[in-house]
């Protein structure tokens, strides 16, 4: 598309740079890296930010320099979160899984090939790892997440993100298509996927998607913790536990009509 309807590639550009934007929230995040994340040249990645920065899309930090998301952004959301919000339903869902197992429990959204982590709560375990935070953006089928999410996608939407994602290359090897087909099938048969530490290592998660009206897999409730938590002992209770709560958020979205 991007060849053939004018001004689409400058729109891809700049939709890949407010999500690199997104992703270095609340902090900020520099030119530079913003270039690097949206691939392409840091005096396009200026430009860009520039003129979002004119109409309030983004914003500049006095003390850093850094680039955050503006105020049009925030109004934005709020008139979307009408229709697509349903974080309200699932920060309930997260406060139980943290206060039940201790660990750090986590909400996120599939976006096209991407999972986007909106909800953390911390568990009461003193312990706790840090890969997700809210506003982190992984592929589908890295994190436990995104796992749990491209095991229930129909099997030419999971070939299609296969063909075109390169896990194995800005992963390693254990993303690679063979090993990752057979996470997807044992991910959907047991209903829940777990990620033993392939992408820090020590820190493990597990996941469970949650389907809108249509049945289709949108977003995935997880829980993080380090490798000791997450043995042969406990880890069936905690996916027993993700499961639990997914399906009653599932039933939770789809009566009340949101997504």
């Amino acid at each position: 598309m991007a060849s053939t309807t004018p001004g689409a590639q400058l729109i891809s550009r700049t939709a890949a740079v407010l999500r690199a934007v997104s992703e270095g929230m609340p902090a900020g995040i520099a030119t530079a890296e913003v270039a690097d994340h949206a691939h392409i040249a840091r005096s396009t990645a200026h430009r860009i930010l520039t003129a979002l920065g004119g109409e309030g899309f983004v914003d500049r930090r006095g003390d850093t320099g850094a680039w955050v998301l503006g105020p049009e952004m925030f109004l934005m959301g709020q008139v979307a979160s009408e229709r697509y919000d349903v974080t309200p339903l699932a920060r309930e869902s997260i406060r139980r899984l943290a206060g039940a197992t201790g660990e750090s429990a986590f909400f996120s959204v599939r976006r096209g090939g991407e999972t986007v982590c909106l909800l953390r709560e911390e568990g009461a375990f003193p312990i706790r790892s840090f890969v997700l935070h809210e506003g982190i953006r992984f592929p589908l089928g890295v994190a436990s997440a995104g796992l749990a999410i491209l095991a229930f996608l129909d099997v030419a939407a999971i070939d299609d993100h296969l063909a075109t994602a390169d896990l194995a290359g800005r992963f390693g090897p254990q993303h690679a298509d063979e090993p990752l087909r057979r996470r997807v099938a044992i991910t959907r048969e047991r209903g829940y996927a777990v990620n033993p530490g392939l992408l820090v290592e020590g820190s493990w998660g597990a996941g469970a998607a949650v389907f809108d009206r249509t049945g289709a897999p949108t977003w995935a409730l997880s829980l993080t913790g380090i490798q000791s938590r997450f043995d042969d002992s406990r880890l069936p209770a905690l996916g027993r536990l993700l499961m639990t709560e997914a399906h009653r958020l599932s039933r939770e979205i789809q009566t009340a009509g949101t997504g």
